[in-house]
């Protein structure tokens, strides 16, 4: 194998790799363990780790529960290991799946059309982006600074090379929204689209509407974004939005350290031959009988390259089948009744702590809090995973501490957080003394 690799030891190998990451002991695992013993070994420390533990983070990876129905049904062989359903005629449990996605996402987002999904919520923000500069033609994307940090990041990736300018507008420091006034002074006959998180990364319900009164206004389109998907079951379809982005991981795909995940792009009906990916469509067979086809595939695999509205816009056929089994077992009362949860929840701890914003959230909020690095730390010691620090991505708000509480909060551990915010920000204070 070594020759093979053109290198004649495992050291050459491993050469590219820096020396501080590479471990020159062996495992400390006691010798003579057999294969199943390790594995073993390692589920048993595995859940020591893990067992017990509460969690307040959000910021675009949600803890919701994850019916057990789902597991069952992906794991079937013939979704397991399926691949692109070029072929109709044997691939109708796939495609009729990927319909089902299609219309319930249809169904949330208020959209008339919706692709088969897309890799995740941050490359479909920026699918949407580039989607939009092919309808209209311009060049230049307005960002809200609220938006995701990690998808902006990413929308910026995608921008350089294409030659497009991507510029962000500011939020009200009051209401924690985006800025109307900063965005109407920075919209102007070459913006193509005006880009917006709702609920945005601070939690804050976005006023949609007013948003895209302003981009209409300018001629440029608007696209919606949003990475908590269980807020759809209580918020309005952004409905006055022309095209919506999405992260479906809180549809019963687990937190997986950051993958995979499902995305997802809906539009409205005139824009669908912009819509990057693939689109399942109903039709009939020779018999007469509903079957399932491929009725628009803008992707390269399927038409020439030159002509492909997008190079990276697979699917997660896999993933967004985890979110169609979740939409059907919850229905839309279900799926009303869990937000509501959320909802209910997160305002139970934001009542108990200070809020940095005013806005209206759904489920998960900035707290202000004197060392919230301390807070955290003071945290974990109850086996509680405390909130994200936000001060990286936002050096204006250095005690910002993004709360995230779902179905899964429990009380007891709610009021521990609000204890131990309230006694860091105590211990900071007789430090300043």
């Amino acid at each position: 194998m070594l020759a093979a690799c053109g290198v004649s030891s495992l050291e050459e190998l491993f050469a590219h790799l820096p020396e501080e990451v590479r471990m020159r002991r062996p495992l400390a695992i006691e010798a003579g363990k057999s294969e199943y013993e390790i594995v073993e070994y390692f589920r048993r420390l595995g859940a020591e780790n893990a067992e017990g533990y509460a969690c307040f983070l959000g910021a675009g990876a949600y803890f919701h529960y994850r019916p057990v129905l789902v597991d069952a049904v992906v794991s079937r062989a013939e979704f397991l290991t399926s691949y692109t359903p070029y072929q109709a005629e044997i691939s109708q449990g796939t495609l009729t799946s990927i319909f089902e996605f299609q219309t319930m996402m249809c169904q949330l987002t208020g959209m008339d059309v919706a692709n088969a999904s897309m890799y995740d919520g941050s490359t479909a923000m920026a699918e949407a982006a580039l989607m939009a500069v092919r309808i209209n033609g311009r060049r230049r994307l307005l960002v809200a600074r609220t938006a995701h940090p990690e998808y902006r990041q990413v929308l910026a990736t995608y921008a350089k090379n294409q030659d497009l300018a991507v510029e962000e507008f500011e939020y009200d420091r009051e209401t924690g929204g985006a800025d109307l006034a900063d965005l109407a002074a920075k919209l102007g006959p070459d913006a193509a689209a005006v880009i917006v998180q709702s609920p945005n990364f601070f939690g804050v319900v976005e006023d949609v509407r007013g948003l895209a009164e302003a981009a209409h206004g300018a001629g440029a389109l608007l696209v919606d974004v949003f990475t908590e998907a269980v807020s759809l079951g209580v918020l309005r379809p952004p409905a006055e939005a022309d095209i919506v982005a999405g992260e479906l991981q809180s549809f019963a795909i687990p937190p997986s350290y950051g993958g995979p995940y499902a995305g997802v792009i809906a539009a409205r009906e005139r824009f669908v031959r912009q819509i990057p990916g693939r689109l399942v469509g109903e039709t009939a067979d020779t018999r007469g009988n509903r079957a399932f086809c491929l009725t628009l595939a803008t992707r390269e695999q399927h038409i020439r390259r030159e002509k492909a509205t997008s190079n990276i816009c697979t699917n997660q056929a896999l993933i967004a089948l985890m979110a169609t089994v979740f939409m059907t077992v919850y229905g839309k009362q279900g799926l009303r009744e869990l937000a509501e949860q959320n909802l209910a929840k997160a305002h139970y701890l934001a009542g108990r702590v200070p809020r940095r914003f005013s806005g209206p959230f759904f489920n998960e909020f900035v707290t202000a809090v004197e060392k919230p690095e301390a807070a955290n730390e003071a945290l974990l010691e109850r086996k509680i995973i405390g909130g994200l620090t936000i001060e990286c991505w936002y050096p204006e708000l250095p005690d910002g501490l993004l709360l995230c509480a779902t179905e899964m909060s429990r009380r007891e551990d709610m009021d521990a957080v609000a204890h131990a915010l309230a006694q860091a920000g105590e211990m900071a204070k007789a430090g300043a003394r």
